[in-house]
């Protein structure tokens, strides 16, 4: 079953609110930043923490998938497995950590 991706985008009604504080130097760089994108300082605030916090999470057991990258992700995991000797080869060797 896909996952919906995540809706950052300013037109989802907002419902909680955030209250941070900043230094005048963090305040003016994130300003700058942007305005230089064409956003508001909230649209850019929440999708750069929203892109963050999926980073961060990213190598959880949670994927996030629209339905078309499902569907290939899907068909990846039930094609037959294919033999690679090199790559078996490589992860035969012994690592640098372990070599003497």
């Amino acid at each position: 079953m896909p996952h919906p991706q995540s809706d950052h985008s300013s037109s989802v009604r907002k419902a909680t609110r955030l209250n941070l504080r900043a230094s005048a130097q963090q305040d003016a760089l994130i300003r700058q930043a942007a305005e230089s994108v064409g956003r508001s300082v909230t649209e850019f605030v929440l999708d750069s923490a929203c892109a963050s916090a999926e980073h961060v999470l990213a190598d959880r057991n949670r994927f996030v998938l629209d339905g078309e990258a499902w569907k290939h992700f899907m068909a990846a995991l039930d094609r037959p497995v294919t033999d690679r000797p090199r790559l078996k080869r490589l992860l035969s060797e012994p690592s640098i950590i372990e070599r003497p």
